[in-house]
């Protein structure tokens, strides 16, 4: 997270009203939701509160402090669900005495979703709603719904906030190649979108290439052709290391397809 995005949170009254907006839309659908939150990370910087509604303005500061489902979906890429959001062994510092100082309605709290997500290669963020019962399938489904709002939010008050167009520009290129390569790995593997974009992210890793790179790479392999904007100006070069990438990552699913 840069603090050009924390500022903007603070400053910047459209951006602080969205959010609040897109939170009450995931709480208003999900039967039983207390509360919501999201917050943001850059890089090996650590988590921090961007919005939050309901239970969730102490409960995510709680995590953060404590441990929770924000703080594993943040360091292992991976949804994670709980029905029992205190007393869970996943994170047993965390209780209702080390958020609340009582109360009637913290006796209600019972389940909770986090899923996280990305606005580019660096930007994380996890999106986490906490429920007065065990979470089920459309829980997750719902989250992943405004996960894509979540994105793009992020994306335009970042850069917006910023000054610089040529970096929402190049921000937005990478966005529409990093999704165009998500699909492609969804399909072949039958997973969803979250594990996509980590098997993008350790493949860049493992071969010592940018997300983007790759990403773009990929989409031109599957293609058989240099990926153009309607501009005609390619706005990502790949180079050899991230075609090289491309090609052993596609044999890899290939072979291991049925």
């Amino acid at each position: 997270m840069t603090e050009t995005l924390m500022n903007a949170a603070d400053r910047w009254r459209p951006l602080a009203e969205l959010l609040e907006a897109l939170l009450e839309r995931v709480a208003g659908e999900l039967p039983g939701c207390l509360g919501a939150g999201l917050t943001v990370s850059r890089g090996d910087r650590p988590l921090r509160v961007l919005a939050a509604a309901g239970v969730a303005e102490q409960l995510i500061p709680a995590q953060l402090a404590h441990g929770g489902p924000v703080i594993v979906a943040d360091a292992t890429g991976e949804p994670v669900t709980t029905d029992r959001l205190f007393g869970d062994a996943r994170w047993p510092d965390l209780t209702r005495e080390t958020v609340f100082d009582g109360g009637a309605a913290t006796e209600a709290i019972r389940g909770a979703v986090a899923l996280p997500g990305f606005w580019d290669e660096d930007g994380a963020f996890v999106l986490s709603v906490s429920l007065d019962r065990a979470p089920d399938g459309e829980t997750l489904d719902v989250l992943r719904r405004y996960a894509k709002l979540t994105e793009m939010t992020l994306v335009v008050a970042e850069t917006a906030t910023a000054g610089d167009p040529d970096q929402m520009l190049d921000l937005l290129a990478s966005r529409a190649a990093i999704e165009q390569a998500k699909g492609a790995i969804m399909a072949v593997r039958r997973c969803p979108p979250e594990e996509a974009w980590q098997t993008l992210r350790r493949a860049s890793q493992e071969f010592n290439v940018k997300v983007r790179e790759l990403a773009v790479a990929l989409v031109e392999y599957l293609g058989g052709q240099a990926a153009i904007p309607q501009d005609g100006r390619r706005e990502i070069r790949p180079g050899a290391p991230a075609h090289h990438a491309a090609e052993r990552l596609w044999s890899a699913f290939s072979s291991a397809s049925p």
